[in-house]
């Protein structure tokens, strides 16, 4: 009998049959008993407390007769079983069968507060990604489409395809290596940057289809995961303090604080001023649980912008990168970000955009090659695996740290479903490429929803919600400074760092790697580099110490590869 076929009714016989057996005579009745095995068996790869009940069941099944102690273990395991049952057969509401609420012990009402919720803490990305993206030559009303829509799609895959709380858009540190790693540093154009996102993204689809991504994921040790998800907090934190003019350039100490006195205050200064004084606020708000404290906290820094600017104390300048607080609600304004969009959307298609530009010896910029010969070459191949390396990380390491978070992973640190969250995430990232924004991923920020509730994909379908509806104010995200985003990223950055608290710093064998990897992170301003030094460290340490057991062999892989990239780049 397949399982589909089975009733709850039928389940909850066989339980009632098989403790009434094992009560009277101490043996099993094998076909109540078969029926129960083929139902744990079709849930214990989403459930661990199923898969151990089967283990129990097939053990009793090979005894003839089963000991008393035994016998008290398995009526235990039966009874967890038939709370389980009545807990699934509740699920009756359309939303209870597709989502399994009852099973993940919440609720509809809950999911859509979490699903707010997370909504509410990473809005920010559609005010931060059109500054970041526009850096590199994106349109900036374009990027926003792209961004909006792509969140849509990725967090609904995700929904569907894992029935995780995961949401999903173009993601913090990933937009940062387009714009400053690929198109300025390395000097390729973005549509041939946004080529190389769309290819990977196929790459990791199909990697996705296979045991690799999994394997790497269930291979890099708790320590690793806890001090990823820690590094990324101080990373995102430090762009935030870059971008709001809080930590600038220095040429003796490479950073500084930001002197008031060397700076335009009716620009810079206040500027600065005003992100400091919006992550003051946010952390009260925090303090007193007010819900959305970040996006509030975006929006009071905005409107105290657009009074200083009412007021004379901050002054628009382009030249200086001070743009008018106030939002263009004009159908004009509205009609260009569509136009703009149709710039952006397919635009990686385009051979005759793809181009890589170089300085010569006299500082001027030459075109050193364009169109399908660079596709040919393998100039291509160094930024499709530049973004491979990052992307696979980056998305690693959010996982890793959202699970954490939520309490998704099993006993052994593995998640449960993943396949189905890593293919959600390889498809986002190649439908955001071909709308014109950088790899879209899984988001950190996801775990504000988890906090407040969130178990299933109800959640993103929520989130996914708002994203649609939030192209209707697409002037007032647009106006959005960054001076105004700071806030929030920095308080993110504080939530991440938490998970730095489970690492086990007296075991230098975990705890230094994990430390390594936390640095790196915003020194090297890289998530890839600082994941590359905790695997390289943590393999050799532990290698040298003669604790081999500690590293599985993909560590050793996972080495090899990050010494062979940064020796050929």
């Amino acid at each position: 009998m397949a399982t589909e076929d089975i009733k709850m009714e039928d389940i909850k016989a066989s339980i009632a049959k098989l403790e009434k057996y094992i009560l009277a005579d101490g043996k099993v009745d094998r076909a109540e008993a078969q029926i129960l095995l083929s139902f744990a068996k079709a849930r214990a790869k989403d459930n661990v407390e199923m898969a151990e009940f089967a283990l129990v069941l097939e053990g009793a099944l090979a005894d003839e007769v089963i000991t008393h102690e035994e016998s008290v273990r398995l009526g235990a395991h039966l009874k967890w079983l038939m709370r389980e049952v009545k807990t699934e057969e509740s699920d009756t509401g359309f939303l209870g069968r597709i989502f399994k609420l009852k099973r993940n012990r919440t609720t509809a009402k809950t999911e859509v507060v979490a699903g707010i919720t997370t909504f509410m803490t990473m809005a920010y990305i559609l005010a931060v990604n059109p500054n970041i993206l526009s850096t590199a030559g994106i349109p900036r009303g374009g990027v926003f489409l792209a961004t909006t829509i792509a969140a849509v799609v990725g967090t609904l895959l995700m929904a569907f395809m894992s029935n995780y709380p995961f949401v999903l858009a173009p993601g913090m540190g990933l937009n940062a290596f387009l714009t400053y790693g690929v198109v300025l540093g390395m000097g390729y154009s973005w549509q041939f940057a946004l080529l190389a996102v769309f290819v990977e993204g196929l790459l990791f689809l199909a990697l996705s289809l296979t045991p690799v991504r999994e394997g790497i994921f269930n291979a890099i040790p708790f320590s690793l995961k806890k001090a990823v998800a820690a590094g990324i907090g101080l990373f995102i934190c430090f762009i935030a303090l870059q971008t709001a003019g809080v930590i600038v350039n220095n040429e003796a100490t490479l950073v500084a604080l930001v002197s008031f006195k060397n700076v335009n205050f009716h620009t810079a200064g206040i500027s600065a001023l005003l992100a400091l004084a919006g992550t003051l606020l946010t952390g009260f708000m925090l303090v007193k649980r007010v819900k959305g404290a970040i996006l509030v906290g975006i929006l009071a820094t905005w409107c105290a912008g657009m009074l200083c600017q009412c007021t004379g104390i901050y002054i628009p300048d382009p030249a200086a990168k001070a743009f008018s607080l106030y939002p263009n609600f004009s159908f004009e304004g509205i009609a260009q970000n569509f136009r703009e969009f149709g710039q952006t959307v397919g635009a990686l298609f385009n051979p005759a955009s793809w181009t890589h530009t170089v300085k010569g010896a006299d500082g001027a910029a030459a075109v050193a090659g364009s169109g399908w010969s660079l596709v040919k070459s393998l100039d291509f191949f160094v930024v499709m695996f530049a973004f491979f390396f990052v992307d696979l990380f980056d998305t690693l390491g959010t996982l890793i740290g959202v699970s954490m978070k939520g309490g998704f992973l099993d006993k052994e640190g593995k998640l449960p479903r993943i396949s189905g969250a890593l293919c959600a995430d390889s498809i986002a990232t190649s439908v955001g490429a071909m709308l014109g924004t950088s790899t879209t991923t899984t988001y950190v920020e996801s775990a504000s929803g988890v906090v407040a509730g969130g178990k299933t994909g109800l959640t993103g379908v929520v989130a996914a919600a708002f994203f649609a509806l939030a192209i209707l104010f697409a002037p007032v995200f647009l106006a959005i400074p960054a001076f105004a985003t700071a806030p929030a990223l920095i308080i993110v950055g504080y939530m991440m760092l938490s998970s730095c608290t489970d690492i086990d710093f007296s075991d230098a064998g975990e705890a230094v790697p994990a430390f390594l990897a936390i640095v790196a992170m915003p020194f090297a301003y890289s998530i890839s580099d600082g994941i590359m030094f905790g695997v390289i460290s943590y393999t050799a340490i532990n290698a040298l110490s003669g604790h081999f057991k500690r590293i599985h062999w993909i560590m050793y892989v996972l080495t090899a590869l990050f010494v062979a990239k940064y020796a050929l780049m």
